[in-house]
This record gives structure tokens, C-alpha cells and sequence, in this order.
């Protein structure tokens, strides 16, 4: 299996923090918000090569998080550059997705992950469930807030988990659970990401690609525990910040629950 996090996004909501910084590497409880998803992705034994695709903007901000990774003693990471210089030629997160498959040539199943979303639950879990089915899987959770549903991928499935229904941002959202920036793909699914956007659909949130796919093959959906946070503006990374600590980190704990915030989940 391979890893791809996708941290080519520029985040200009995020201004003017993430003038100078990838929106991925903005530090939370003393560390850049990657470093917790990477040490996520080392749990996987399955997963033999983790990728970043960055920007051309901010490729030698991933060059040395990757050094560092190494320094640290976590496996190491490819990084990609995918010759985008800001919000005008940017290939979106589906684009980017294209771009590493095809780059890399890979011929394998992978998990992809957003690189600016912050989240407490294992994915190991999710590795399992994927692993133990058998078919494409997205996390899911419950959201209480419907103004937040609103504002992301509302998803229908079965008792199993077989999705049945899958829209982004709908206005009147049909179920309680949106799905998060995390996405297990079997190999023989990769070649419909081309298919995807040559059909001319759009190639920028992620979630448009498994809204996709549930038409054409079977997708389930894993319900995580814990938390997953999608930094949006200024306000709602100070939010974060507060939460979390050295002392008190962003990691998977199922005897903790991290304390639900009202934060704005929109993409910058």
C-alpha cells in the first residue's frame, strides 16, 4: 500500500498565516500538523512508501519536513512537486491525486489523506476495516450541526456500510454523517480517477471522486472514533490550538475523546 497526502492547497483564507507556510505544517501542540498524520500512517505495516504532492511554491517546506521525519525516526517520504504556483494553475486535490498516480506509475492500493486535516482517531481502525472488506472505503462521522453538514460530503449507507448516496455540500442534508478527508482505494480503482476527470467532472474537493465511484463500484463507509478538524480560518487554528498541547496531544486514545469544537470546516 502506499500513502499519498495531499498538501498542495494554498489556504489563502488562512492569510496571512499561511503566506509564507503551508497550511500542513502550521504547528499544533509543538509540532506541524503533518508530523501527527505521519505518525498515523507509520502504524499501517502494510504501507511501504509515504508521498507528499506539494505545490512548487512550497516544495522546499515539504523537502525539509520529509528530512525531518527522518531525523525523527519515521520512514520516509517522497516528495512531489506538481509545478503549480498558486490558485491559478493549482490541478486541485483530484488532479493532484491523478498527478501521483501517474508520476509514480503506482500499481497498488493506497490511502490518501488530506494534509491539512488534524484527527484523533486510529487509522489503523480504518486500515482494518478497509483491509477485513475489501472494497473502497471513506471515513465517516456523525455531525450533530447541520450548518456544518451543509458545508460538507453528507453521507447514506447500509447497516454494513455499503454507501448509498453521497453529496457534496447539499443544502438540505439527508443524513447526520459527512465524510472526512481520509480515502482507502483498491488498486484496480485507481484507473477510474482519469476516467473521473476526463468525464469533465470537478477536480478539486476530494470527496467529489467517492461521489463518484459509489455509482459504478461498491464504496462502504468506516464510522471513526475520536475527532477530525479541517482548519479553515485564523480563528478556528487558534481554536485548536487551545485544545491541544505538548501535554495533551492530537493523537488516537480510546479511553479520551478530544472535546468537540463548533469550528469552521471549510477549505481555504
Amino acid at each position: 500500500m502506499k500513502a499519498i497526502i495531499l498538501a498542495a492547497g494554498y489556504a489563502t483564507r488562512l492569510y496571512p498565516l499561511t503566506q509564507n507556510r503551508p497550511k500542513g505544517l502550521l504547528p499544533i501542540a509543538g509540532r506541524p500538523i503533518m508530523d501527527w498524520i505521519a505518525d498515523e500512517i507509520d502504524t499501517l505495516d502494510e504501507v511501504d512508501e509515504t508521498i507528499v504532492v506539494s505545490n512548487h511554491r512550497f516544495i522546499r517546506s515539504f523537502q525539509a519536513f520529509a528530512r525531518s521525519r527522518v531525523r525523527q525516526g519515521g520512514r520516509p517520504v517522497r516528495v512531489l512537486d506538481d509545478g503549480s504556483m498558486d490558485d491559478s494553475d493549482k490541478l486541485g486535490a483530484i488532479g493532484d491525486i491523478r498527478f501521483t498516480l501517474e508520476s509514480l506509475a503506482i500499481d497498488d492500493d493506497v490511502v490518501i489523506i488530506a494534509g491539512d486535516n488534524l484527527f484523533t482517531y486510529a487509522l489503523k481502525d480504518a486500515a482494518d476495516f478497509f483491509r477485513r472488506h475489501g472494497d473502497d472505503t471513506i471515513l465517516v462521522k456523525r455531525v450533530d450541526s447541520v450548518d456544518d453538514l451543509r458545508r460538507m460530503a453528507n453521507v447514506e449507507f447500509t447497516s454494513d456500510g455499503i454507501v448509498t448516496a453521497m453529496v457534496e455540500k447539499p443544502p438540505e442534508p439527508r443524513s447526520p454523517y459527512a465524510a472526512f478527508a481520509t480515502y482507502f482505494y483498491r488498486r484496480d480503482t485507481l484507473p477510474l480517477v482519469r476516467q473521473y476527470l476526463e468525464e469533465g467532472n470537478k477536480p478539486d474537493a476530494p470527496g467529489h471522486f467517492p461521489a463518484w465511484l459509489f455509482r459504478r463500484k461498491t464504496v462502504r463507509a468506516f464510522v471513526f472514533d475520536g475527532e477530525c478538524f479541517d482548519i479553515g480560518t485564523p480563528e478556528a487554528y487558534r481554536q485548536v490550538q487551545s485544545l491541544f498541547s505538548p501535554d495533551r496531544p492530537p493523537v488516537a486514545d480510546s479511553h479520551r475523546q478530544a472535546t468537540r469544537l463548533e469550528i469552521d470546516i471549510g477549505k481555504g
